[in-house]
């Protein structure tokens, strides 16, 4: 799932059942409940049957990344790559899909590419990348104790830093 979500025209259904196109009411009710659209798409005109045009122009980027998070977890991939997958969703509704995001990463790999450290936190390994090298490696205690380029950055986020 990349930052920049693309939406097929059709509906918000349509869009959802790309990923998997025997499911039934009750998988799509469980993906979009899991991913937190479960809300945004019962306000849309039309709620799952509400139209979406090329590319979503017609929806707000976080509803476009609420729709395409819903349509992974509705694939049930055994490999998950989540590229800013949160970017262009509020903090807040952020928090209330975290732990539907790693209820669907457990027992599947999955690569996370974020800026919003939040978003990583409670991950196995994070790896921080700076010009094309890894240059620190570990989870976020060991990460925070060791005072180097992830503790710097978690510090510069806390304090409202844009880094």
């Amino acid at each position: 799932m990349l930052q920049d979500s693309w939406l097929f025209s059709g509906t918000v259904r349509d869009n959802l059942l790309y990923a998997k196109p025997e499911a039934d009411e009750e998988s799509i009710a469980r993906a979009l409940r899991i991913s937190g659209a479960a809300e945004t798409i019962a306000r849309l005109p039309g709620g799952l049957d509400a139209a979406v045009l090329e590319g979503g122009r017609n929806l707000s980027m976080g509803e476009r990344q609420l729709i395409a998070l819903a349509r992974a977890i509705l694939a049930e991939p055994s490999f998950l790559i989540l590229d800013e997958a949160t970017s262009a969703i509020d903090a807040q509704t952020e928090l209330r899909i975290q732990a539907g995001m790693f209820a669907m990463m457990e027992g599947r790999t999955s690569v996370i590419i974020a800026h919003r450290l939040s978003t990583i936190r409670d991950v196995d390994r994070i790896m921080v990348v700076d010009a094309g090298k890894v240059v620190e490696d570990g989870d976020h205690d060991s990460l925070i104790a060791d005072g180097g380029w992830y503790a710097a950055l978690v510090a510069a986020q806390a304090g409202g830093i844009e880094t």
